[in-house]
C-alpha cells in the first residue's frame, strides 16, 4: 500500500517581504515527497485560515521574518480553533529568537525552526507530526 502524502501549506504571514527561504523550504519538502502549497507574500491570518480549509492540508508551514511571530501565531490558533481546525498541525521558520521556542511550543506550535535549520531536521519533524495528527 502506498503512504499518503503529507501535505502542507507554506504561508508568509503578515507584511514581511522575504520569501526566497519560504520558497527553498517549499522545494525541499517537494523534493522530500510532501505536497506542498504556496500562498505567497502577505498573506492575512484569515486568508492562511481559509487555504487550509480549501486545501484540506496536514500541516500549516508559517515563515515569519519580521519578529511578530508570538501574535501571528497566537491568532493563528485562535482562528483555527473558531474554524474547527484546531487538529491541523502548525510549524514555524525563520527569524525566531531561542527565547521564543518554548513560548510558541506552550501555546500549541507543533514544531519552531529557526533560520538555519538543517532541511532533513524539518523534514524528518515534519514528519513525525503529521504521524501523530
Amino acid at each position: 500500500m502506498r503512504e499518503r502524502k503529507i501535505k502542507i501549506l507554506i504561508a508568509k504571514p503578515g507584511l514581511d517581504g522575504h520569501d526566497r527561504g519560504a520558497k527553498i523550504v517549499a522545494l525541499a519538502l517537494r523534493d522530500a515527497g510532501m505536497e506542498v502549497v504556496y500562498t505567497g507574500l502577505h498573506q492575512q491570518v484569515e486568508e492562511i485560515v481559509r487555504t487550509a480549509i480549501q486545501e484540506a492540508v496536514d500541516i500549516i508551514g508559517l515563515s515569519i521574518m519580521s519578529g511578530a511571530h508570538l501574535t501571528i501565531c497566537e491568532n493563528l490558533l485562535e482562528r483555527m480553533k473558531e474554524e474547527g481546525i484546531e487538529s491541523t498541525g502548525v510549524v514555524v521558520g525563520g527569524v525566531i529568537p531561542a527565547r521564543d521556542i518554548p513560548k510558541l511550543e506552550q501555546m500549541g506550535i507543533k514544531g519552531v525552526y529557526p533560520g538555519g535549520t538543517p532541511f532533513d531536521v524539518m523534514i524528518e519533524g515534519i514528519k513525525a507530526i503529521s504521524s501523530k495528527l
